[in-house]
Order: C-alpha cells, then structure tokens, then sequence
C-alpha cells in the first residue's frame, strides 16, 4: 500500500473501490468521521541548537575521552561535564572575558576538578587500607567503565544461560556437518 498516496481512508476507498479488498466495518464510521489530517511542514525540520553547544563540540575535540559521558542520565541530577565546561565559558564571556580565556580557564577548572576527584579517590583508598578494609567502589569511575559494569551481566549470561548455551550447541553442529560436507562427506 506505500506506492499509493494519502492516509488510511484513502487508502482503504481505493482498495475498496478496485475491489481488492472487502469493505470493511468501520469504513462508513470513518467516512462521517475522518481522522484530522495536520498540514504538511515544508523543507527540513530545523534542529533545536542551545546557545552552548558550540563550545561542547569545542570541548570535546580536546576531550574526547570525556565524549562517553551520558548527556542524558534519566536517574541522575549532574550534567555531562561537556555540559558545566560550556555553561561556564558562557558565564565567563557574559562577564567580560574573551572567548579564549573563557576556554582556558573553563579547561583549567574542569582539570583540577577531575584531578581532584582522583585523589579524592587515592586517598579514600589508602584510608581502607590503613584499616585493612577493601577499598571502596570508585564514586568518580570513568563513563567506559560505567558501560562496562551494566554489560558485564550479559556477557556473563552468555557462559551460563541454558538457553545460550543450547544455540550454541546447535551452531557448532551445523558448523561440523558444513564442514564435514565441505571436505568430502565424511571419506
């Protein structure tokens, strides 16, 4: 039905019409009562731009490790450190700063923090240490290794689901019997 042109009634009428289709019960209900038809948008959707995404394009051409980091988290408050770089080179330029200095000094202060989260994080080791406790669980980990701890379920499921297991007997059967056909049937 994609090769003729309108919404469903039109569709239907036709179809109706060639006599390629029984008419259907709701078809005199939906005649009285057409769905709304909304008016078609011309050229291209324009995007949504906010006036800092400039400068976390910026930010993370220089920080692309960074680039892992959730934009969204639907579960958390904090924003994406590309995010807090852009807002506060904003800040700054709003205040009278050039855009360069901005840069450098946003760059700076996103530095030290992330340098200092790290040894927040050496230090909250050494402490457990100290006490002979197991170090605790990185409260700054990297977007990467946070990825990696929610996949690490399913790649464990894969050794000891059943079900897995089972398709993968089957396609190291179907392997060897293509093989076995390969190489001769058998001889």
């Amino acid at each position: 039905m994609s090769f003729m042109k309108g919404d469903l009634l039109t569709k239907t009428r036709k179809l109706v019409k060639g006599l390629a289709k029984a008419e259907p019960v709701w078809l005199k209900a939906m005649e009285q009562a057409p769905p709304p038809s909304f008016p078609r948008v011309d050229g291209t959707i324009k995007t949504i731009t906010l006036p800092e995404d400039v400068y976390v394009k910026k930010f993370f051409k220089k920080h692309p490790d960074s680039y892992y980091h959730d934009a969204i988290k639907f579960c958390g408050f904090n924003p994406p450190p590309a995010r807090i770089f852009a807002w506060r080179v904003l800040e700054l330029k709003e205040q009278g700063v050039n855009e360069e200095e901005a840069m450098t000094v946003a760059n700076m202060e996103y530095r030290a923090e992330k340098k200092m989260k790290k040894n927040a994080y050496s230090r909250l080791k050494q402490i457990a240490r100290l006490q002979g406790k197991k170090p605790p669980r990185n409260p700054y980990p990297s977007a990467i290794k946070e990825i990696q701890a929610e996949e690490r379920k399913f790649v464990r499921d894969r050794f000891f689901d059943p079900k897995i297991k089972e398709i993968a007997q089957r396609l190291k059967e179907e392997r060897a019997a293509e093989m076995q056909e390969r190489t001769g049937g058998g001889r």
